[in-house]
């Protein structure tokens, strides 16, 4: 028995871990949208990065409400 708690507990803390590092590393692919955002001249390339500056918020709210309901549950 305890070994099944200590396999339960090591994969929540695999797939919390697993979460933490998607959010960093979608904050970077915000963070980074931004910043060709604001070096952007073309208007082309404008677009394109509030495309991808407003699909990494998207993300990374998707990814909060994750950890949310993993914490929870």
């Amino acid at each position: 028995m305890l070994n099944r708690e200590k396999l339960a507990r090591k994969k929540r803390q695999d797939e919390m871990a697993r979460l933490q590092k998607e959010l960093a590393h979608t904050k970077g692919a915000i963070d980074c949208a931004l910043i060709n955002f604001e070096h952007a001249v073309d208007p082309t390339m404008v677009d394109c990065y509030i495309y991808e500056w407003k699909a990494a918020q998207m993300r990374y709210q998707f990814l909060l409400k994750c950890v949310k309901q993993f914490e929870a549950g």
